[in-house]
């Protein structure tokens, strides 16, 4: 996979987590006074970041034969296109008396920070498209 496919790919699946946390913030926001209710979060630039990292250590360490499926792989590196994005549920705090632990003002700034993010994320796909045709045209 070339360096403009690759860098598109992570690009588009970055949106998309930056539009699966706006809905998530969203629904934090909206359930920020119901009783009980636990806010929740998405994980994903961790498991991307441990994906990168094998597949550093598998291009940099020593690779085993195996002539047979049933062999065990080591140092196989973790396809970064296999990660999803997880939603985590928050248990361990509470900042209410009712049981939620959503905090309305750090919701809506959070939301904020989000579409920034989109919008900065649409911003470096427009110039790495930009700069295809900048290559075509000469």
């Amino acid at each position: 996979m070339n360096s403009f496919t690759r860098a598109v790919d992570l690009l588009q699946r970055e949106m998309d987590v930056t539009s699966l946390r706006y809905q998530v913030s969203a629904n934090n926001l909206a359930n920020s006074e119901v009783p009980n209710f636990k806010r929740s979060t998405v994980n994903f630039e961790s498991e991307l970041k441990k994906a990168f990292e094998s597949e550093e250590i598998a291009k940099n360490s020593f690779h085993l034969a195996t002539t047979d499926p049933r062999h065990m792989q080591i140092n196989t590196p973790i396809d970064y296109r296999s990660i999803e994005p997880r939603r985590v549920l928050d248990y361990t705090s509470t900042s209410k008396a009712n049981g939620n632990n959503v905090d309305a003002e750090y919701e809506a700034n959070n939301i904020l920070q989000i579409q920034m993010q989109y919008r900065m994320l649409t911003q470096l796909t427009s110039f790495e498209f930009d700069q295809v045709t900048t290559a075509m045209k000469k």
